[in-house]
């Protein structure tokens, strides 16, 4: 039998570009720079189209977490609770769209009769949409895709995940902290997996005058779906209240 060559993963990936990757390639001919300028209208027609999609989908949140994570999980089950809750109080489920907790938040999210959304990216690899989305989207860079998710949530929920959760963390709370977006719930979700980067925060950031306390004040840390659930109703309740005083929603009780 002829043996069969497998390259290396990294390897397969370098095979297909991202439009990400081409964009942020530095070019020096003037042939590449045209195609440069040009690009900035395929970014304008991504920004249409997530807006054209995601404006009809009323009071939304976004919640991220490991697409790595297993269904059989604890914390796989938690995120499909907490979406569950989020969408019979009323608010449409914003994820990434692929698997792990992406799934599990747009699981709850069916489960709970909201919209849920799915915004997808395009990756040196394939991320399948997971299979409860209501309406998905596709993109090709990563700032259109983060601006969909500030832009038509009310608040954040971040499960336990790796390098694309925290840059999202830290995206709405620099977001917050200089006033870009206001009144805009942050929770954390999972004290033993988030505790250890709270302490480093408060001990070393706080500690030494990066950021304060106060900084630190807007992330609220749970274990509890119903938790998670009261902070973002309450927190969604006085925004509506400071902008026009009209009540929250009346379209269905949180249950």
């Amino acid at each position: 039998m002829k043996e069969k060559h497998t390259e290396p993963k990294a390897d397969r990936f370098r095979e297909r570009s991202t439009e990400d990757e081409r964009l942020l390639e530095r070019v020096e001919d003037l042939h590449a720079m045209g195609m440069d300028a040009w690009r900035v209208f395929r970014i304008m027609g991504e920004f249409v189209e997530g807006f054209e999609e995601m404006s009809e989908i009323g009071p939304a949140v976004s919640i991220f977490g490991s697409a790595r994570a297993s269904p059989d999980t604890d914390m796989y089950q938690e995120c499909v609770d907490t979406a569950r809750l989020l969408g019979k109080a009323g608010f449409a489920i914003i994820t990434g769209g692929g698997p792990g907790m992406m799934e599990a938040a747009n699981r709850g999210a069916k489960a709970g009769g909201a919209t849920s959304v799915g915004c997808n990216i395009e990756l040196p690899f394939e991320q399948e949409s997971n299979d409860f989305i209501d309406v998905s989207i596709d993109f090709r860079y990563f700032f259109v895709r983060k601006t969909m998710f500030v832009k038509y949530a009310e608040a954040f929920v971040i499960f336990p995940g790796g390098f694309g959760t925290m840059d999202e963390l830290f995206e709405s709370l620099t977001l917050i902290q200089t006033h870009k977006v206001r009144h805009f719930p942050v929770v954390l979700f999972g004290s033993e997996y988030w505790g250890g980067l709270l302490d480093w925060l408060r001990g070393t950031m706080v500690a030494e005058g990066k950021i304060t306390q106060e900084d630190l004040d807007m992330i609220f840390v749970t274990n509890d779906a119903v938790a998670a659930r009261d902070h973002i109703v309450t927190g969604y309740q006085k925004r509506i209240a400071m902008r026009d005083g009209t009540p929250l929603m009346d379209k269905k009780n949180p249950g």
